[in-house]
């Protein structure tokens, strides 16, 4: 096959960030994705509806014919007064849980996710989605441990507790989690990134340390990568498309303390396109990106059309932002696939 056509996707997990970095970054999520699930934790996170309103609007500014799907932080200002607002809101789909101190800007998050059970109630009443980073932030636990962790102490109680609540286990990394989803509920689904699905623990240590290829959760062993691309592969509706795209200036991420998040945007759709023909199953691509993700959070599908050409294309070694730059995902890698100019 040299070329592929199929509903426009969707990009259930994205990171825009503001100002200038967002102004810089929007395109090359908008080129491919008609919508994205679009993440609240900035420097000053999206604590409420309001919040989410004005960050819709500066979203929409740079970039009127994308339609961001807005998330709300999982912080100690909801009540129900504010629930039933995001119920209301033609632009919130969810609120992320953020365990204190698991990635960036996370500082303002949850602490005891016990204490937070009163508001699953309430958002499972009020069918609101409930995503996830589903690490602990427990010093003690191994980093490569956290996910695995997360699941015995906390989503098997609430996926229990709380049966017809919608949960996204967001950006999984492990065998752990993959057999977690499969065994759940078709109240809970996933998201699977790029990375996870490329490379594993061996692509970020091996050689010395890779900086562009950290994110959290970290990566894995091959066994977990295998299976976290099983899963993508496999035609199972509870596995769909997020990127985790996120981007950092390269200083940020080239320091002494760099910055977790892979900036996979501009080429995001090449790149799954690629691990799914390399394993004969391209016809599995469009439902994973573009059909899941929405039927899950009970969107219409997109009418839009993306097509892909099987053609080499170079990943660019740097994007440029004002007089600084960031480093994209597989930055000067050379790929199988590339969109189609209009």
């Amino acid at each position: 096959m040299t070329e592929l056509i199929i509903t426009k996707p969707d990009d259930m997990h994205l990171h825009l960030r503001e100002g200038e970095m967002l102004k810089a970054v929007i395109h090359h999520t908008a080129n491919q994705f008609s919508r994205a699930i679009v993440m609240p934790n900035l420097s000053d996170p999206i604590t409420t509806s309001e919040k989410a309103q004005n960050y819709y609007d500066q979203i929409k500014s740079f970039c009127p014919n994308f339609s961001p799907l807005m998330t709300i932080y999982f912080s100690g200002q909801l009540n129900n007064e504010e629930l039933l607002k995001i119920k209301d809101s033609s632009i919130i789909f969810g609120i992320k849980l953020y365990p204190s101190g698991v990635t960036t800007n996370s500082d303002k998050g949850v602490n005891s996710i016990d204490d937070c059970f009163h508001i699953f109630e309430a958002m499972e009443k009020n069918d609101i989605p409930l995503l996830i980073h589903g690490e602990v932030n427990d010093p003690d636990v191994d980093i490569f441990d956290r996910e695995k962790v997360f699941i015995d102490r906390h989503l098997e109680k609430i996926t229990k507790q709380f049966p017809n609540l919608r949960v996204v286990f967001e950006h999984i990394s492990t065998k752990d989690a993959v057999d977690f989803v499969i065994d759940g509920s078709e109240t809970l689904a996933a998201t699977i990134t790029p990375q996870h699905i490329m490379m594993n623990r061996n692509h970020l240590l091996s050689g010395g340390i890779k900086p562009h290829n950290y994110c959290l959760p970290v990566l894995k062993r091959s066994s977990h990568q295998k299976a976290v691309l099983g899963a993508a592969l496999s035609g199972n509706p509870k596995f769909f498309l997020g990127t985790d795209s996120a981007p950092h200036l390269k200083n940020q991420k080239e320091s002494s303390c760099g910055c977790a998040g892979v900036y996979s945007a501009p080429y995001a759709m090449p790149m799954y396109a690629q691990m799914f023909d390399q394993n004969n199953a391209l016809e599995k691509l469009e439902p994973f990106a573009s059909f899941y993700g929405a039927d899950f959070y009970k969107l219409p599908r997109n009418n839009a059309k993306l097509k892909l050409i099987k053609e080499k294309t170079q990943v660019s070694q740097s994007i440029k932002i004002n007089d600084q730059e960031v480093i994209p995902y597989l930055a000067g890698c050379e790929l199988d696939w590339q969109i189609a100019s209009n």
